[in-house]
């Protein structure tokens, strides 16, 4: 199992109906298999993110305010793996709750 216990990340990519991006960095937390992150930068105001990891899988729900008032919250299921360079990536595949029907990919990369 990965530890990202004090890790950094932002997002490298992210699909058309996405809000987070590469201002936006992330903070988490591990304890065991629960993990959680806050997030900030970007368009993003606060967010928090709440999960369990299992193996190279991440799985959590996320709720954020965004710069222009807007709140929103979905779920993410994301595959763990580590670059060349030996830091570790996040392929995220989300859904929004607030959204209906849209659902998108991000790529996070550690700082």
């Amino acid at each position: 199992m990965k530890n990202l216990n004090n890790l950094r990340m932002n997002v490298v990519q992210t699909s058309e109906n996405g809000v987070v991006n590469e201002e936006t960095i992330f903070n988490f937390r591990q304890s065991g298999n629960m993990v959680e992150a806050n997030y900030s930068g970007g368009q993003i105001a606060q967010g928090f993110l709440v999960g369990k990891i299992q193996g190279d899988i991440l799985q959590f729900s996320y709720c954020q305010l965004q710069t222009d008032g807007e709140l929103d919250n979905g779920i993410s299921k994301s595959e763990i793996s580590v670059k060349t360079n030996g830091k570790i990536r996040l392929t995220e595949h989300f859904e929004w709750a607030s959204r209906e029907g849209q659902s998108g990919v991000n790529i996070f990369e550690e700082l």
